[in-house]
């Protein structure tokens, strides 16, 4: 009996035992171990409710498991590189921050070019900043980039390596602490758009939005890229000993150059010129153009320190340089405005600011510290007469942008060859002012003129064929009168306030 009411026992255990435990638990596929193929499978089979084929639902989720499995790859790439060293991570760090810092710039530039023109265009400039800086970026990275850095075609003047730019990062990248390609394309593009964005103040309150937005394309596609890969590319001023450090020839006066040849082939503003006389189109809102020139002045941090292109001991140095720079020029600015005015010019005080940094961009590795101050100096001192220049020859530029960043950019780039110093090295003079000889000015000279052939004939042709293509570049007589935001974009920047003529 007990030995019968024992086995019925064992056997109702092995009975609930069987009927009730867990099922065994299979060892699922990793998604490190499954193929392209299987990993978009295998990750909508670990959300809950897709198993059903009564819902269609899943469909939606397929570009997001694609997206996943392609960050998996990334990462899975990753796996296969040399653990990461502290100056890897310092450089490419360093060169994010820096690339944030101008493509903030916009914003400076935005609130300059807003606040120094009149109410009634507003919109239009904020929208052409916004805008064409996608446009650029969008551009840089389809062709621009590869143009500006790809393999040789035609030795040290032309550049290609195909269209899109390759992200991958090698072991050798990471071993020498080198720039991974996504962080330098990044910082590339900044540049790139800030080139067309100073062609935007040029041809303000006149050029259509339209016609604008091409040319910019255009700009950062093909002619800033090819005169680019002269210099940064190894191409033949490089060759020749061209120093260009951040861009006061290369970024700077390329979109000056550009900006100009749309201003003389547009004229000037209705009623900017009187029997041969400039007349006063003051801007509407110089609270906004003065917090603009301080955002430039904080992005440039990032512009020139950052074309160090790594985190070392030079960066602070470069940084200081820029900041003697823009003092010099805010200080050389005012002064001479006040003497030939009588009064000290808010608009001079800030387009001063500007020219001091401009014209130490190209230098800024490369000048002592009281040599920087002085550029900067004279740089401001320049942009007054600049100004008055082009309203004495009726060329119509409402914010200084070509005195800014063209006049300004070329002196920038030849005052390296007046008293330089090649600072990150053995401390060799280059200027002849400073016992360097002549060799060196006249290599900058050449790079400027270079630039400035190069711009002015290839622009002229993107203008003229643009506006031959869309009828014309210039807006009607009644939208310029009512204003190109309402001609243009159909609102105001104010609209709770009546317009400004």
């Amino acid at each position: 009996m007990e030995k019968t009411e024992k086995s019925v026992l064992l056997s109702l255990r092995n009975f609930m035992t069987t009927t009730f435990q867990a099922p065994s638990r299979r060892s699922r596929p990793k998604l490190q171990d499954v193929s392209l193929a299987n990993g978009p499978l295998l990750l909508l089979r670990s959300i809950r409710g897709f198993s059903s084929n009564r819902s269609l639902l899943w469909l939606a989720t397929v570009p997001l498991a694609l997206f996943g499995l392609g960050v998996f790859n990334l990462s899975a790439h990753a796996a296969d590189l040399p653990e990461l060293n502290a100056a890897f991570l310092a450089n490419n760090l360093w060169l994010l921050i820096a690339t944030i810092l101008v493509i903030f710039m916009n914003a400076g530039f935005a609130m300059v070019e807003a606040g120094m023109c009149r109410s009634k265009n507003a919109v239009n400039i904020l929208a052409k900043n916004l805008f064409v800086f996608a446009l650029a970026v969008t551009a840089y990275w389809f062709i621009g980039y590869s143009i500006m850095y790809g393999g040789s075609l035609a030795d040290g003047w032309l550049y290609f390596g195909g269209l899109f730019f390759d992200p991958t990062v090698t072991a050798e990248t990471v071993a020498d602490a080198g720039l991974v390609p996504t962080v330098d394309f990044l910082f590339q593009s900044a540049f790139a758009g800030t080139a067309a964005t100073i062609v935007s103040g040029l041809v303000a309150e006149r050029v259509k939005f339209g016609e604008f937005v091409v040319f910019a394309l255009v700009l950062t596609a093909f002619i800033y890229p090819i005169s680019g890969s002269w210099q940064w590319n190894g191409g033949w001023l490089a060759e020749l000993g061209f120093i260009d450090f951040a861009g006061s020839s290369i970024v700077h006066s390329v979109g000056a150059w550009a900006g100009l040849v749309g201003a003389m082939l547009l004229g000037p503003r209705i009623g900017k010129f009187l029997d041969g006389k400039p007349q006063a189109m003051p801007g509407h809102n110089m609270a906004i153009a003065t917090l603009g020139a301080l955002v430039l002045w904080i992005g440039w941090y990032g512009f020139n320190p950052g074309s160090q292109l790594a985190m070392d001991q030079w960066v602070p140095y470069v940084a200081v340089t820029t900041t003697l720079a823009a003092a010099g020029g805010a200080i050389g600015a005012t002064v001479i405005s006040t003497l030939t005015s009588g009064k000290p010019d808010l608009t001079m005080i800030i387009n001063g600011i500007l020219a001091g940094l401009v014209s130490i961009t190209a230098g800024c590795a490369n000048l002592t510290l009281a040599g920087s101050w002085l550029a900067g100096l004279i740089g401001g001192v320049i942009v007054v007469f600049s100004v008055a220049a082009l309203d004495a020859a009726e060329i119509d530029d409402p914010v200084g942008a070509f005195s800014v960043h063209g006049v300004c950019g070329v002196w920038g780039t030849l005052v390296v060859g007046l008293w330089g110093f090649d600072i990150q090295g053995d401390g060799t003079a280059l200027g002849f002012l400073v016992g360097g000889g002549f060799n060196q000015f006249f290599v900058q000279a050449l790079g400027c003129a270079a630039y400035a052939i190069w711009t002015l004939v290839t622009c002229w042709i993107a203008w003229s064929v643009i506006g031959g293509l869309f009828g014309g570049i210039r807006v009607s007589e009644d939208e310029e009168v009512l204003g190109l935001d309402i001609g243009e974009h159909g609102m105001e920047a104010y609209p709770d306030f009546v317009s400004s003529k």
